[in-house]
């Protein structure tokens, strides 16, 4: 016994690993100063901060199946792989011009990222980072390069992504790596702006810019095609000036029904799922960004734009309807539940701080600092299809 212990610890030496679970851990984007801060929400605090990542204005990140590593996709075309556990860069490799987000596989061994600048996607080794897949964007008789949104994995080794200018949806099956497969639909819509994929990896969903409504695929079933829903749900309706795209990531499943934000509207759309029509329509204080339900659904909870940034606003999934609004601060960009969803946390930008917040009785419990925060990561997502 004694001799085993003796090689546990040199083990835990050798690969510098604290001996500490991972389950509680998380990442906060600080994105004008390149860096993350570690946190764990077992004490709702700050472990420690990594630099030098570059361009975070814009970024995003998915965890390593086992939770210890981050992937973090910069605006500058950066893909680090930083190690949360010993707070520290592993790997950087600067892959496109311009990115704008990314997705690990199902088996956790690839990493995707979608591209603005030149256009495309790129998959590497999420060991190594090493490139093992560069899928141009092009489109036309001319060989025009698409700006690439929208990406997620899916169930089969795939990852799914949209391209805004192309007006396309494109399935990557990953299964040989040496011998990709693409699947392509095209004239979805004009200007897909960013998707989703279910909790279940079925269905992929994205808004239309360009026009009001959105398309669906079915990847069970992707010989059907691409199918319209909501078509024209702003139809004969005066739109505001888009100060600020909604994600449509951060969307809300409760029960059957999805909540999404309205392009150009001060609205959240309820979707029912059982036959993807619409359903109800929620006043909100501003134009939504984040639409984002609580573990167990029975919340959703709403960021909005400027100069509405300042509030967040909590709708109860069984009335339809507001019930309560918080103002924790200007510049409220981001919201991630604690894995059970006990508490939320929210990044509140200007004033530089994260704020956690109580889910039952909506009081702050505590804030802490933070450098210009933006997107709040907790590891749960290792095991979530699309996040």
């Amino acid at each position: 016994m004694f001799r085993s212990l003796l090689l546990l610890a040199a083990l835990l030496i050798s690969q510098n690993v604290a001996a500490r679970g991972t389950g509680d851990l998380g990442i906060v984007i600080e994105r004008a100063d390149g860096s993350v801060q570690i946190v764990e929400t077992s004490n709702n605090t700050s472990l420690g901060r990594i630099e030098g990542l570059g361009d975070l204005s814009h970024a995003s990140a998915v965890f390593s199946r086992d939770e210890q590593f981050a992937y973090v996709f910069g605006r500058d075309g950066g893909l680090s792989k930083i190690d949360i556990l010993n707070k520290k860069l592993v790997n950087r490799v600067m892959q496109s011009g311009n990115s704008i987000g990314g997705a690990i596989s199902q088996d956790g061994r690839l990493v995707a990222v979608s591209n603005y600048k030149p256009g495309g996607v790129k998959i590497f080794d999420a060991e190594t980072l090493k490139l093992v897949a560069d899928i141009p964007a092009t489109y036309g008789n001319h060989g025009q390069q698409s700006k690439v949104i929208g990406l997620v994995d899916a169930p089969g080794q795939k990852f799914v992504f949209s391209l805004w200018d192309a007006g396309e949806i494109w399935v990557v099956d990953m299964s040989d790596v040496s011998n990709p497969e693409i699947r392509k639909f095209k004239n979805v819509g004009q200007n897909p702006y960013d998707a989703l994929i279910t909790p279940d990896g079925r269905y992929y969903i994205a808004g239309l810019f360009g026009e009001d409504g959105m398309v669906l695929l079915d990847l069970w079933n992707m010989e059907k095609g691409i199918k319209r829903i909501l078509d024209g749900y702003g139809k004969g309706e005066k739109k505001l000036p888009v100060y600020k795209m909604p994600h449509l990531e951060g969307w809300a499943v409760a029960g059957h029904f999805a909540f999404v934000p309205a392009v150009g509207h001060h609205e959240v759309l309820v979707i029912d799922m059982l036959n993807w029509r619409e359903v109800g329509r929620i006043p909100v204080h501003g134009q939504p960004i984040f639409v984002m339900a609580q573990p167990d659904g029975r919340h959703v909870w709403v960021n909005f734009a400027v100069p509405n940034n300042d509030t967040l606003q909590v709708i109860d999934t069984q009335s339809l309807k507001i019930i309560k609004t918080l103002t924790p601060g200007k510049g409220v960009l981001h919201m991630e539940f604690e894995p059970r969803g006990g508490e939320v946390w929210a990044s509140v930008r200007d004033e530089d701080r994260i704020a956690v917040f109580d889910t039952d009785s909506f009081k702050q419990l505590t804030t802490f600092a933070a450098k210009k925060p933006s997107g709040i990561f907790f590891t749960s997502r290792a095991h979530r299809t699309g996040l």
